[in-house]
């Protein structure tokens, strides 16, 4: 029997719950409002992105040799854009445009000096971007003989977070989701915007190294409509790689992780053979996974090694921005995207490889000291030297 009063207990705790929903879509209308739509500032770079630049060519030119043999020391330019304008720096009297690799395809127009304004003492340069659909893009791009890093500037990433992430939620949603926390949530600190850039310096170093891996890489793109992303069975067997993968890199001794590693490469070839792969989308897969693992892996293991690294010391500037925090987040931010290569696996696209990739190349870094100047000079992929270290006796 219910006691007396109960339906006024269930009543007041509907109003609650009732209360605590309209609380929150009342606050998230207030955390959205004024949201920004355009850059504050245009026609040169803000204060705040050059600090973000000067960070990251300071860390890469003071840990990266650490990473890759040579890439502390290579001469890589930057170009940053936003919706109006492309801006060049590191490179004094650059030739016009930019060419598109591997198509080859030359765009933009000549780059000018940007009048009264310096990017670390030095002249930087500009060009407008007439239209929206040609841009330098985040990547790596040549200008003249020179291969320069390429990403949107931090303040325009965030506009095109706002302008089209709503598109992707069911309309009702729209209007009660706080934006700005989830852009900060998915995108992240000004750490990752660091590595961003960083990420697209080693796309730049990989094309340095080996340009033509680097277009093979890119050219293999063609086949991507015919993988089966969205198949259950196919993501149910990547998700049992990709387990095999971060047990041999959690494994108490280097014994159980070769034999991990083992297992991990025998179900991937067992896979491709229950799936009929060609030998294209096998190429596939070896291939984004060197461009894109790598350069997932550089990103975040660069920002790792300086938080661990008593001795850098990150350009002063930086301290001023809100959201740095020193590279101290680095080992979560690592280990969290070390686990995010299972979930990976219900995305469809590509998205897999960048993690796949990376969870091999932190594997590699256990098991091998002499795996990273083959696999820039060579046509060796991670699962290659997984291979390598642990074949199979006859």
């Amino acid at each position: 029997m219910k006691k007396p009063g109960f339906k006024k207990l269930l009543l007041f705790t509907l109003l609650c719950i009732v209360g605590i929903c309209l609380l929150s879509i009342v606050l998230s209308g207030i955390n959205n409002v004024g949201l920004p739509t355009a850059s504050q500032t245009l026609d040169r770079l803000s204060e705040d992105q050059k600090v973000y630049m000067e960070e990251a060519l300071h860390l890469r030119q003071q840990l990266g040799g650490q990473l890759w043999l040579g890439w502390g020391e290579a001469d890589i330019p930057l170009i940053v854009y936003n919706e109006a304008y492309a801006f060049l720096v590191g490179y004094s009297n650059p030739p016009d445009g930019w060419v598109k690799v591997p198509v080859g395809e030359t765009r933009g127009a000549t780059w000018q000096p940007v009048p009264g304004d310096t990017f670390m003492g030095e002249t930087y340069y500009r060009q407008p971007l007439p239209d929206p659909d040609i841009v330098p893009e985040a990547f790596t791009v040549l200008v003249g003989e020179r291969w320069v890093a390429s990403l949107p500037t931090r303040e325009f990433m965030e506009i095109g977070f706002y302008r089209d992430f709503p598109d992707s939620l069911p309309s009702f949603l729209r209007s009660v989701i706080p934006y700005r926390l989830v852009y900060r949530l998915v995108m992240g600190s000004a750490e990752t915007y660091i590595g961003g850039l960083n990420h697209e310096a080693s796309h730049a170093f990989q094309g340095m190294t080996n340009p033509a891996r680097l277009a093979q890489a890119e050219q293999i793109m063609r086949v991507e409509q015919s993988y089966p992303f969205e198949e259950a069975t196919f993501e149910a067997s990547w998700k049992e790689e990709m387990r095999l993968l971060l047990a041999a890199l959690d494994a108490k001794t280097d014994a159980e992780a070769l034999d991990l590693a083992r297992q991990f490469w025998q179900h991937r070839e067992a896979r491709r053979q229950e799936f009929n792969f060609s030998l294209s989308l096998a190429e596939y897969e070896r291939q984004r996974e060197w461009l894109e693992g790598l350069a997932k892996y550089s990103e975040l293991a660069l920002g790792r090694l300086a938080g661990s690294t008593s001795s850098y010391t990150p350009v002063p500037a930086i301290q001023a921005i809100s959201d740095f925090a020193s590279y101290q987040r680095q080992e979560t931010l690592w280990q969290q995207q070390m686990t995010e290569a299972t979930r990976s696996a219900l995305r469809s696209g590509e998205t897999r490889f960048y993690y796949s990739g990376l969870v091999q190349a932190a594997l590699l870094d256990r098991l091998s000291s002499d795996w990273k100047p083959r696999i820039l000079t060579t046509d060796l992929a991670p699962e290659d030297f997984l291979r390598e270290l642990t074949p199979v006796q006859p």
